[in-house]
């Protein structure tokens, strides 16, 4: 890892303690504090997951127990807003867990905003994650559509994670504009590139005094490690659990690729020093003759 990079991550650690990023262990102890706090909630998984694109509503249901995660999100443009037995709220009850209602296939911060105000009438959600798409092919964030949508929820009261660019002069703009946590992209939704500007995502983490999690692009558990290696509070996906060949197994590998990341984290990484360094002392060796 670059020596910039690693000035990066270790100077986002102070950043990370005032988010409810929990405190790193000192000499071997448990942190004191690891809750995962999201706008005055706390947590205990830091992995959210998706609930579109399974075969079915059991396999839904299966693959988010395996997971662990307590925080789904939910399109609520594709919700059945009958409740039926067939119903997503059927199968993951809202009693349950925490449904963050999303704004997903908006592509203006009008079109964003009256989605998840029905959000808000249909089942009382407050904390909701904000997507503002700029375009079909790419579906990268519009980055302005994005601001004004946050400015415009929060005044109304709204807890908003974000879904943005890992634009580092964005993410202080959306925290300036009361947002509840930063959701950088680690790729393009549902490509499972992985991780492909750690920079981007290392300096949003340096300056940022609310939770960021990485969202979109993760195809794989080792790239939810490195995300929570880096020191970023959780991560958010959704195909590369649906698509994956068993995504009950998939589930639970990520699971514990996020616990694994975490715990690094905690515990600080050994340096880097792009030297050997031999793991058996070199004093006191016993001399062999010939």
């Amino acid at each position: 890892m670059p020596t910039s990079q690693e000035e990066l991550l270790r100077s986002a650690e102070a950043a990370r303690a005032a988010s409810g990023g929990g405190q790193r262990s000192e000499g071997g102890k448990a942190p004191f504090n690891d809750d995962f706090i999201i706008a005055g909630r706390s947590f205990t998984s830091r992995l959210l997951v998706g609930t579109g694109k399974y075969r079915d509503l059991a396999q839904t249901r299966e693959a988010i127990d395996a997971s662990g995660a307590q925080i789904v999100t939910v399109s609520v443009r594709r919700m059945d807003l009958g409740g039926g037995a067939e119903s997503l709220q059927a199968a993951l009850p809202p009693e349950q867990y925490t449904y963050l209602p999303n704004s997903a296939g908006c592509y203006t911060a009008d079109e964003a905003v009256r989605t998840l105000r029905l959000a808000r009438e249909l089942g009382g959600w407050d904390l909701v994650k904000l997507e503002v798409i700029g375009d079909k092919q790419t579906l990268l964030p519009d980055e302005q559509e994005t601001l004004r949508a946050t400015e415009v929820l929060v005044a109304e009261g709204f807890k908003v994670m974000v879904y943005t660019t890992a634009n580092a002069q964005l993410a202080r703009q959306l925290e300036d504009a009361g947002a509840a946590a930063i959701m950088p992209l680690a790729s393009p939704i549902g490509s499972g590139l992985g991780i492909i500007d750690p920079e981007a995502i290392a300096t949003i983490l340096a300056h940022a005094k609310v939770p960021v999690l990485v969202d979109a692009g993760i195809g794989a558990p080792s790239d939810a490690t490195l995300a929570m290696e880096m020191g970023c509070d959780g991560v958010l996906l959704n195909t590369a659990i649906a698509k994956a060949g068993d995504p009950i197994a998939m589930a639970r590998a990520f699971k514990l690729a996020v616990e694994a990341g975490r715990t690094a984290f905690l515990a600080k990484t050994m340096p880097r020093t792009g030297v050997a360094d031999a793991s058996s002392p070199q004093s006191g060796l016993i001399t062999l003759s010939a």
